[in-house]
């Protein structure tokens, strides 16, 4: 078996990326991330998981329906407990040991928040899933995910998404965009490249972790990038 690159990591996916078409969270895709999620497990990684909710709701797009900004984030971050409770129950199922840790207190599904309990589970071979972001509003997931990697020590965030890194435009939109392989965190930032938000960014820059962005649907990327290949577009 080859040796990982990495110790510790974080693993941020999206919301959007459970959903398919009719289905908020759909079982496959549930399926699919554990099984690839397993592969890095055997390696001996320790793995911390933080899940948007944007499939069930977006606490940005609440104002359009007039709900206050402040009460739609924290709609939003209990959608990605209940994404934190599905990814959890699939990684079980394949035979994994998790705990649910969320920064909204919630004793009868998940434990609070504590990060030196957190570093405890990760040490003892438990994944470890964040959920209801920071527990404060106008913070996105990714900010969580670059906070929470910062708080337990991980070498390297890995942003799974539908595309396979960083382009100069949305590829599903632009057929001339160009793909990069590395950008520095000052060119992310000054580029205004929306892949992740400027708080997180700037997180990840201050504490020298990197974070790199891939195609989590592609079979065996995670376990790639776990032993150190070169996918996606790394941002150091």
């Amino acid at each position: 078996m080859d040796k990982p690159k990495y110790k510790r990591i974080l693993l941020k996916l999206s919301g959007e990326a459970l959903s398919s078409d009719g289905e908020v969270i759909d079982p496959s895709i549930l399926e699919q991330y554990a099984q690839e999620i397993r592969k890095v497990k055997d390696l001996g990684v320790e793995i911390a998981i933080v899940i948007g909710g944007g499939n069930i709701f977006r606490g940005a797009a609440a104002a359009k329906v007039g709900i206050d900004r402040v009460q739609g984030d924290y709609m939003g971050m209990l959608a990605t407990v209940i994404n934190g409770m599905a990814i959890q129950a699939a990684l079980e199922k394949n035979g994994m040991f998790t705990r649910l840790l969320t920064a909204i207190k919630m004793d009868a599904v998940c434990e609070p928040f504590i990060r030196r309990r957190a570093m405890r589970h990760l040490e003892k071979g438990r994944i470890v899933i964040f959920g209801a972001g920071t527990g404060n509003p106008y913070f996105t997931t990714d900010s969580t995910a670059a906070l929470r990697a910062v708080e337990i020590e991980a070498e390297v965030v890995l942003k799974g998404t539908r595309v396979d890194g960083v382009y100069t435009a949305d590829p599903e939109k632009d057929p001339t965009a160009t793909k990069y392989d590395t950008l520095s965190f000052a060119e992310a930032i000054a580029k205004g490249l929306k892949i992740m938000d400027t708080t997180a960014f700037t997180l990840c820059q201050e504490n020298e972790v990197p974070i790199i962005v891939f195609d989590m649907n592609k079979p065996s990327n995670l376990l790639n990038l776990a032993q150190g290949e070169s996918v996606g577009t790394l941002i150091s």
